[in-house]
C-alpha cells in the first residue's frame, strides 16, 4: 500500500513539474488547504462550478467499452506456436546450428561467478549494532480493556486500531469472516444508509478498514492468535466524529442493503479472481503451508484459493439472503468489548482528549450475553513480553494475547495442482522450521536471502524464464520456495531440491553471507513510519529487547551454521514439507496419485 501511496504521489508532482507547474508549491499542502477553503469561503458552490466546468460542459471525453474474450488465452497460445513455426522453418541448417552454439554460450555465461569486487558496496561492520527503542504506555480504559499509547510526531494525525478475538466463532461461520469485514463499513449503520455513511468516512476520516488476522506466536509453531483487525486515523479535530461513527458500526450495523451487498460481493469475488495472475505465488505458497502449522488451515480459508472458490459461488447465488443472515451471528462474536485490545498513535498533545474518546468508544459496545466455550481446544492468555523500551501506566498494565493451541496437531505433506487456465505456472514449496525466538530463526533467514541470490534467482529466472522466484523465511517458521509467472512447473520442483543440496554443501563465500546480511537488515531496518510504531508489540506480541536479540543473532550467522541448519531443517525427512501449483495441466502430475488435482 505504501509504494502504491509513493507511485501516485510521484505521478502527482511530475505531472505538476511537466506542464511547468512549481512542484515545491505542490508539495506545501497545507497552503494548498488555505486557498481551498478560502474559495470556499468566497464562493459556497465553487465545487459545483469546477464539476459543470470540467465535467458536464466539457466536451473533451472518450468513451471506451471492452468485452472478455472466453477463448483469450488458446488463440494467443496459437498464434504463438505459429509465429514460432514461421521463424523455426525460415531458419537454415547453419542458422540453426549457430543459436544452439549462442544457446551453449549463454548457459556457461550464466554459470559463472559474477565479479562484484568492483561495485562499491556497504560492509556489515556499517550497520547500526543496535536499533533504537519505542517508548509505550499500555493502560486499562474502562475497567478492564488494555490500550496502548504511542506518542508519535504524526503531523496532526490520529491513528487507532482495535483487535477482537474471534475465539468463540463457531467453525462454520469462520470462511464467511473475511467477507464480513470487506462489507463492514460498506452496508451503513444506525440512522446512516451506505451512501451516506461513505459520505461521512471521506469526510470525517482517511480510512476505516476491518479485516481478519491469523497472528503467529513467537515462539512456538504450533500457537496462534485469530482475530479482527479494526484500522483507521483522521485529523486531530475529527477524532470524535471517528470514535462516534466506529461506535455505530460496532453498535448498530446495518445488513439490509440487500442490492448493494450483492454488487459489493460481486466486486469481491472478481477483485480476488482478477489477483491471481498477480499474486499467483502467494495463493500456491498459502496452500503448500496449509498442513504444516494448525494456523495454516485458518490463513487458507482467510486468503487462499477456498476463499476465492467461496466468493465465486456466492456471487454465482440468485439468492443472497441467507449469507446475510450469516453477519448478525458474526457480529455477536466479534462486535463486542469481550476479549478486545486497542491502539492508538498520535502527537503527545493530543493523547488526553484521545484517551477520552477511546473510553466514551469502549463504555458504548455491548458485551456477550453469555459465556461461550471457544472453537479450539485450548486458549491461552499470554502478556505481551514488555522491555526497557517500554512504560506502564494503570497498575502495571499489559497487552493480553488470546492465543489457540492444539497439542494433538500433527504437521502433514499434501501436494495440490490447481488447473487454471493461465500460460505459466506460480509454484510453491513449503517446509516447516523454527520461530522467531528460536536461536536458528536468524541462520535460517539469512539461508534464505543467500540461497535466492547465489543460486535459485540463476536457475529459476535467468535459466528458466520465470519472472521472478527465491526463497524466504516467515515470522512463523515457515520456509518457502516460489516462483511466479514461470514457464516450468516440476523442473523449478527440481530447482528447488537442488538450491538445498547446494546449501548443504556449503558453496557459498563469506561475502555471499555478508550481501544477505545487509540484504535483511535493509528489511529490519527499514524506516517505521509514526503511524506503525509499536505495531509489533500490539499485534505480535514483540517487545523491543526480543528484537533487539534477533538482530545480535543475525550478526552472528556464520557459513558453518547456515550449513548446519541446511543439514538440520531442509533435507528430504527432515521436516515436513508442502508443495503447490497453480497453472495449466501437467501431464505428469496428472498420472501421479499423490498429487491432489483441483
Amino acid at each position: 500500500m505504501w509504494n502504491k501511496f509513493t507511485y501516485n504521489f510521484k505521478c502527482y508532482v511530475a505531472s505538476c513539474w511537466n506542464h511547468d507547474g512549481d512542484p515545491v508549491e505542490l508539495l506545501q499542502l497545507g497552503n494548498q488547504l488555505t486557498k481551498f477553503r478560502q474559495c470556499l469561503k468566497e464562493n459556497p458552490k465553487f465545487l459545483q462550478e469546477k464539476v459543470k466546468q470540467y465535467f458536464m460542459n466539457n466536451q473533451h471525453k472518450l468513451t471506451l467499452s471492452m468485452k472478455p474474450d472466453d477463448k483469450y488465452y488458446e488463440k494467443q497460445t496459437q498464434i504463438e506456436t505459429e509465429k514460432l513455426k514461421q521463424k523455426v522453418d525460415s531458419l537454415s541448417p547453419e542458422d540453426k546450428q549457430q543459436i544452439y552454439e549462442k544457446g551453449l554460450e549463454l548457459r556457461s555465461q550464466q554459470s559463472k561467478p559474477q565479479d562484484a569486487s568492483c561495485l562499491p558496496a556497504l560492509k556489515v561492520s556499517d550497520i547500526e549494532p543496535s536499533m533504537p527503542f519505542t517508548s509505550l504506555d499500555v493502560a486499562l480504559t474502562a475497567g478492564e480493556i488494555p490500550v496502548q499509547y504511542c506518542a508519535q510526531p504524526t503531523n496532526g494525525l490520529v491513528y487507532f486500531r482495535a483487535f477482537s478475538s474471534l475465539n468463540t466463532l463457531p467453525e462454520e461461520l469462520r470462511p464467511y469472516v473475511p467477507l464480513f469485514c470487506s462489507v463492514l463499513t460498506k452496508l451503513g449503520c444506525g440512522t446512516l444508509n451506505y451512501r451516506e455513511l461513505a459520505q461521512q468516512l471521506e469526510l470525517k476520516t482517511g480510512d476505516m478498514t476491518v479485516s481478519p488476522h491469523v497472528l503467529p506466536d513467537e515462539s512456538d509453531p504450533d500457537t496462534y492468535e485469530q482475530g479482527v483487525l479494526f484500522s483507521s486515523f483522521c485529523l486531530n479535530r475529527n477524532l470524535p466524529d471517528m470514535m462516534h461513527l466506529w461506535s455505530e458500526i460496532f453498535n448498530n450495523p446495518s445488513f439490509e442493503e440487500d442490492e448493494h451487498f450483492k454488487v459489493l460481493v460481486k466486486m469481491t469475488a472478481q477483485e480476488l479472481s482478477n489477483g491471481i495472475p498477480d499474486s499467483g505465488h502467494f495463493y500456491a505458497t498459502l496452500r503448500a503451508s496449509r498442513t504444516l502449522t494448525p494456523a495454516g488451515d485458518l490463513q487458507e480459508t482467510f486468503s487462499g484459493m477456498n476463499q476465492v472458490r467461496l466468493m465465486k459461488r456466492i456471487a454465482e447465488m440468485t439468492d443472497i439472503k441467507p449469507i446475510l443472515r450469516k453477519f448478525p451471528r458474526i457480529k455477536k462474536h466479534v462486535l463486542n468489548c469481550d476479549n478486545m485490545r486497542c491502539s492508538v498513535n498520535a502527537t503527545p498533545q493530543q493523547m488526553s482528549q484521545a484517551e477520552k474518546e477511546v473510553e466514551k468508544f469502549i463504555r458504548s459496545l455491548g458485551r456477550s450475553k453469555k459465556e461461550r466455550k471457544p472453537v479450539r481446544p485450548h486458549v491461552v492468555e499470554k502478556p505481551a513480553h514488555s522491555g526497557s523500551g517500554e512504560r506502564a501506566h494503570g497498575n502495571g498494565s499489559q497487552i493480553i494475547r488470546k492465543l489457540i493451541t492444539d497439542p494433538t496437531f500433527k504437521p502433514c505433506q499434501i501436494k495440490t495442482h490447481f488447473q487454471l487456465p493461465f500460460p505459466v505456472y506460480y509454484v510453491g514449496e513449503c517446509i516447516r522450521t523454527v520461530p522467531y525466538v528460536h536461536p536458528d530463526h536468524a541462520s535460517l533467514r539469512i539461508l534464505a536471502r543467500v540461497m535466492t541470490a547465489k543460486f535459485l534467482h540463476t536457475e529459476i529466472r535467468e535459466k528458466g524464464g520465470a519472472y521472478g522466484g527465491g526463497a524466504k523465511l516467515n515470522y512463523n517458521g515457515i520456509f518457502t520456495f516460489y516462483s511466479y509467472r514461470d514457464p516450468n512447473s516440476i523442473e523449478t520442483l527440481q530447482s528447488f531440491e537442488k538450491a538445498i543440496d547446494w546449501a548443504k554443501s556449503g558453496k557459498f563465500t563469506d561475502q555471499d553471507i555478508d550481501e544477505a546480511k545487509l540484504s535483511v537488515f535493509s528489511a529490519v531496518d527499514a524506516p517505521v513510519a509514526p503511524s506503525d510504531k509499536g505495531m509489533d508489540h500490539f499485534l505480535l506480541g514483540l517487545s523491543d529487547e526480543m528484537k533487539q536479540a534477533h538482530r545480535e543473532q543475525l550478526f552472528a550467522v556464520s557459513h558453518d551454521k547456515l550449513v548446519a541448519v541446511s543439514n538440520k531443517y531442509l533435507g528430504i525427512g527432515k521436516n515436513t514439507h508442502g508443495l503447490a501449483i497453480l497453472g495449466p495441466e501437467i501431464a505428469k502430475i496428472a498420472k501421479d496419485p499423490s498429487w491432489i488435482i483441483r
